[in-house]
């Protein structure tokens, strides 16, 4: 089972991560973590070495150290499984960064099933929170562990994808790499989305 630590820190106290690049099949990735978890996993383009730091929400401030974790090796290995198939849910443990509404938005998306989607909508009833649709967007928006915390899963209303910080080529990549992989699926699987 996951570990999720809530940090309450102090705003003027930053957390500090131990940060490395992860190249991957759709580009280089930054990667955070801690002793108590994996922190952070976001699309890096323009990614530079050395020290940072970054607002991650509720006036939180990170504080991004280039080192060697174990949990950073652990996770390049998993996304390389992910990526060639073998692997479809990470065992890292998790250090979420947010408001507890922001929390409760990411957990949902941890219960949506490898090669599966589901919509801002299905999400939001899937909280208990039905009428709260735009903000289970803004919440999936703020998700700082992009693909292990799967927010790529959820598409809008009637099949279109929308809404994906890495850019919708990546959203559709990940969900057709999934339907490939998926436990029963196809040989062939298609993409499911338009």
């Amino acid at each position: 089972m996951t570990t999720i630590e809530d940090h309450t820190l102090d705003s003027r106290n930053p957390i500090v991560l131990t940060s490395r690049r992860i190249d991957t099949p759709i580009g280089p990735m930054r990667a955070g973590a801690s002793d108590q978890g994996l922190a952070l996993l976001e699309f890096a383009e323009h990614d530079l070495p050395g020290n940072e730091r970054r607002a991650m929400g509720q006036g939180r401030t990170v504080l991004l150290e280039d080192g060697d974790h174990p949990l950073l090796e652990r996770l390049s290995r998993e996304l390389a499984d992910y990526f060639e198939g073998r692997r479809n849910a990470f065992t890292l443990p998790l250090t979420f960064i947010g408001t507890p509404f922001e929390r409760d938005a990411w957990e949902a998306l941890r219960t949506i099933p490898f090669g599966e989607t589901r919509t801002y909508a299905e999400q939001a009833r899937s909280m208990g929170r039905a009428t709260a649709v735009r903000a289970v967007g803004r919440a999936n928006g703020r998700n700082r562990l992009a693909i292990v915390v799967p927010c790529h899963r959820v598409i809008a209303s009637g099949g279109r994808l929308c809404g994906y910080n890495g850019g919708l080529w990546r959203k559709q990549f990940l969900i057709e790499l999934e339907a490939r992989h998926a436990p029963g699926a196809p040989a062939q699987a298609g993409a499911c989305c338009s």
